[in-house]
């Protein structure tokens, strides 16, 4: 009888424990998304890049970051977005570069924002192939003869990040 009562609470402690592995890994998940909610209705979840680039001076070096949002107010529409801090020369469109989970390379033209230090993508479709990948790699020029920048996303918990976007904005994932 002692062997049963034995086993009953290694296997207790199991449980337990798997449960706060299992809880601990669900919150490290949550933690590298930041979320929120602009005066204008637009409801985010931004991401840091797990590269960094170096700034033109070259003294400092960060991380970009890719935010997912979605409009909560008026014309419900999704749109994703690149925070640089060095400017892309260019002034309306940008060719981008876009690999999803190691896979081939495709371009797409992304929006300059003003002062060219966000790159913009309008379209649930972005957001829709982001909600199951894992890992999303993007390039672009900075201009001319300015070379090229890279930015590495590890997407975990995407999924997640687009649902809590949806549900913020009374509307369906894509």
């Amino acid at each position: 009888m002692r062997l049963f009562v034995e086993i009953g609470h290694v296997t207790a402690i199991l449980l337990v424990l798997v449960l706060a592995c299992g809880s601990a890994h669900a919150d490290a998940i949550s933690d590298s998304w930041r979320f929120g909610t602009g005066e204008d209705g637009m409801v985010t979840a931004s991401l840091h890049a797990t590269n960094k680039l170096i700034t033109g001076g070259g003294a400092l070096s960060y991380s970009p970051v890719l935010t997912i949002a979605c409009r909560a107010t008026g014309d419900r529409r999704w749109t994703e977005w690149l925070q640089l801090n060095d400017a892309v020369s260019s002034s309306r469109k940008i060719t981008m570069s876009v690999a999803i989970d190691g896979g081939s390379k495709f371009d797409e033209n992304w929006s300059v924002a003003p002062r060219g230090r966000m790159l913009v993508r309008d379209g649930a479709d972005g957001i829709k192939r982001l909600a199951s990948a894992s890992r999303l790699l993007l390039s672009w020029r900075f201009g001319l003869l300015s070379g090229r920048g890279e930015a590495d996303f590890n997407l975990a918990g995407v999924e997640d990040a687009v649902e809590r976007i949806a549900d913020s904005c009374n509307t369906a994932s894509p």
